[in-house]
């Protein structure tokens, strides 16, 4: 039964071919351009928790104190995506094959979930607040603190708008800014309205509505750093699409073992096997299906292998019950 398996392989020598051609097209956008938004961002939030913590707690306000721990909870964000991307600039070793790219995924993937356990935090601290009266709330130095909080986390989010959707990390780093001059804002709001009512309750209230446009916010970042780091296609691509083009490939008779996933947030991986009817693709073709997959796909990486199509001959790696 086993004895024309090792067939299967017989072309891989060409699997090599594929690789050279796209190199110079990978760092379009690389981390130099970043780092000062990150230095400047992680600085002036960090300097800003301090302020905001010591005047949420001689103010009264816990939606102030809720402000700077999200705050903080995204300098801890923005350092972990400025390591990640830091991290998949690092070279390939014989260990690591494809380097640390994949790093940078699972960081959006905790800094969507640390994000979300911030929310949990506030909602915690507002459900507790509405249901015991609070003491005074010193609402001149709430909205003085927490529109100073509403320029700094303007600035920090517009540095990152231009590239939020290269990348998952600059996007994650982009909506907790965003999301941070909302909960400045509604804080700032609230203290507005206590100065004409003193409805305490207003406070909490506008720290739970906040919260839920940032789990709105989030779900996404959650949701696709999930898929990602299971290896699933990445959205922008249609696997049948795919499929489709390298079967319409001159001399494919069909395409089988068909993977695509993410090596990191900017760049997709490919690997194929191709049943051909002669014994093997010239190498400007394979140069052409490696453009192609570039340009049509934005696929980077294509490993293609090659297999001789015979009549009796089945790749042990083909499913039987795929035709």
């Amino acid at each position: 039964m086993h004895e024309h398996h090792h067939n299967c392989t017989h072309d891989h020598s060409l699997e090599k071919n594929s690789h050279s051609h796209k190199h110079h097209h990978h760092h379009h956008h690389g981390p130099k351009n970043y780092n000062v938004a990150f230095i400047f961002g992680i600085t002036l939030n960090s300097l800003f928790v301090i302020i905001e913590g010591f005047y949420g707690y001689f103010s009264n306000s816990l939606a102030l104190m809720a402000d700077a721990g999200h705050n903080l909870s995204d300098v801890a964000g923005l350092i972990i995506a400025w390591g990640a991307i830091w991290l998949a600039t690092k070279k390939p070793t014989s260990n690591y094959t494809f380097g640390l790219r994949k790093s940078s995924i699972l960081s959006a993937l905790f800094n969507a979930i640390f994000l979300m356990i911030a929310v949990g935090i506030i909602i915690w601290e507002a459900l507790h607040r509405l249901w015991v009266p609070s003491l005074v709330i010193e609402y001149k130095m709430v909205i003085i603190v927490a529109g100073i909080g509403i320029v700094i986390n303007s600035i920090t989010a517009l540095l990152f708008f231009k590239d939020k959707d290269h990348d998952l990390n600059i996007k994650g780093a982009y909506l907790h800014m965003a999301a941070d001059a909302l909960i400045s804002a509604g804080v700032v709001l609230s203290g507005v309205i206590i100065s004409y009512t003193s409805w305490n309750w207003v406070d909490p209230l506008v720290s739970i509505v906040i919260s839920f446009i940032i789990i709105y916010g989030t779900w996404d970042l959650l949701k696709n750093s999930m898929r990602l780091s299971m290896d699933a296609v990445p959205l922008d691509i249609d696997p049948l699409a795919v499929k489709k083009y390298l079967e319409s490939i001159d001399d494919v008779v069909e395409v089988h073992d068909l993977h695509i996933w993410a090596m990191g947030s900017t760049e997709t991986a490919l690997s194929a096997h191709l049943t051909v009817k002669k014994h093997s693709l010239e190498n400007t073709q394979l140069a052409k299906i490696s453009t192609d997959l570039q340009n049509k796909f934005k696929i980077h990486h294509p490993t293609i292998q090659v297999e001789f199509y015979e009549e009796n001959f089945h790749c042990h790696l083909k499913p039987e019950d795929v035709l």
